[in-house]
């Protein structure tokens, strides 16, 4: 019996980290390195905590 995903989380993993490939392929290791701090920042600012914190559970 087939069923019909609403939420496919491999397919959204996948298609996260072609879009992070995408934006740092042509960067140097410090460009990469300031791209995760920035984005880091960003997403402490949005959700009001440690990215750290976030994914210890």
């Amino acid at each position: 019996m087939k069923t019909t995903k609403d939420f496919d989380c491999v397919k959204m993993m996948r298609d996260i980290r072609d879009k992070v490939n995408s934006e740092i392929v042509k960067m140097d290791s410090a460009q990469i390195i300031e791209y995760f701090r920035k984005k880091s920042e960003e997403y402490e600012m949005k959700y009001g905590q440690q990215a750290k914190e976030a994914n210890k559970y």
